[in-house]
């Protein structure tokens, strides 16, 4: 049993992790600042015995020595999330994503110092590979942005930044590290309103109106479920070949966002339709879209096997039955 500390816990995929590591048998701290997250992600969770939350900002440096004082695991997850919050708030995109992690970072590497097994898991993304062109982006590959007058790319540059960071700690102190770059994580309890596409779509679909597909719906998307993603991320903490590695996590089943959107109006059933909009009516004139998006995974399942349990038409499934019954 592990005393884990979950950073952004209340988001959508923390609060998936904090119920399997629970479910495991650890005890769980999260911290949320709930400005993305909801304590209502974790309202199945919030009584049981070996959960403590805590609604405050993991850029708070007296809550972090406080927070780290007796934790061997941690989750860092809290971030800036999607697209349409990039555009909308620039600075708090890069001030949330660089300080907290550097400050976890210091705190951890000063418990590792006392001789405590203290393990540091970071959650990056698939953005920091910007508008690579490749068919398939592997671990080392380039990171082509795009020029800085476009603020769609500081996500991703301040997220590079969280893995220079996090592997200069493993360089130069061997404090144990795992970076995980997420693909397009989808599941129960993830909302639309920060431009996540599958549930805007699930939403429309059901209700029976028209599915929002921007620009010409041509963009390569790839889709893995939540608790696919949750299994590889909590055995990568506890593998030692996995210390000071990047890891591309998620699926590499690739759809186009229109034919995403014709599958999920045809499992609704509700005969919805499609509607296209230009980037600079959903954003602004200056965002900038990535193509492609697609994974290569063999060093995810070198490390770990495939843990894939869903596909893409079983996640649409599942979202639209969870949908109909709210």
């Amino acid at each position: 049993m592990f005393r884990v500390l979950v950073t952004g816990g209340a988001g959508f995929i923390g609060s998936h992790l904090t119920g399997a590591l629970l479910q495991q048998g650890h005890r769980v701290t999260v911290v949320d600042d709930e400005s993305t997250g909801k304590r209502g992600n974790l309202a199945h969770l919030l009584e049981h015995p070996h959960l403590t939350y805590l609604a405050g900002s993991v850029g708070d440096a007296d809550l972090v020595r406080d927070l780290l004082a007796d934790v061997d695991r941690i989750y860092h997850l809290a971030a800036a999330v999607g697209v349409a919050l990039i555009a909308r708030e620039p600075i708090a995109t890069i001030e949330r994503n660089v300080y907290p992690t550097e400050l976890l970072l210091r705190e951890t590497m000063k418990v590792a110092e006392t001789g405590r097994d203290v393990r540091f898991f970071l959650a990056s993304t698939s953005e920091v590979y910007g508008k690579n062109p490749k068919e398939k982006w592997c671990e080392d590959d380039d990171l082509v942005f795009g020029p800085t007058k476009r603020a769609r790319w500081s996500y991703g540059a301040s997220k590079a930044i969280d893995e220079f960071l996090a592997l200069a700690y493993w360089r130069q102190y061997r404090l144990p590290v795992v970076i995980g770059r997420f693909f397009n994580v989808v599941g129960p309890r993830q909302t639309g309103a920060y431009g996540m596409v599958l549930p805007r779509f699930v939403e429309a679909a059901v209700a029976g109106k028209p599915l929002r597909v921007h620009d010409d719906g041509r963009q390569i998307r790839c889709f893995g479920h939540v608790d696919d993603v949750i299994g590889s991320v909590v055995e990568l903490m506890e593998l030692p070949a996995a210390a000071g590695r990047i890891v591309n996590i998620g699926s590499d089943e690739p759809v186009s966002i229109l034919e995403l959107a014709e599958r999920v109006i045809a499992a609704a059933g509700t005969g919805a339709e499609v509607e296209f909009q230009s980037y600079a009516d959903a954003y602004d004139e200056d965002f900038e879209d990535i193509r492609r998006r697609v994974p290569d995974l063999t060093l995810l399942h070198s490390l770990v096997g495939d843990k894939r349990k869903y596909n893409l038409d079983a996640i649409i499934g599942e979202l639209i039955e969870q949908k109909k019954v709210e």
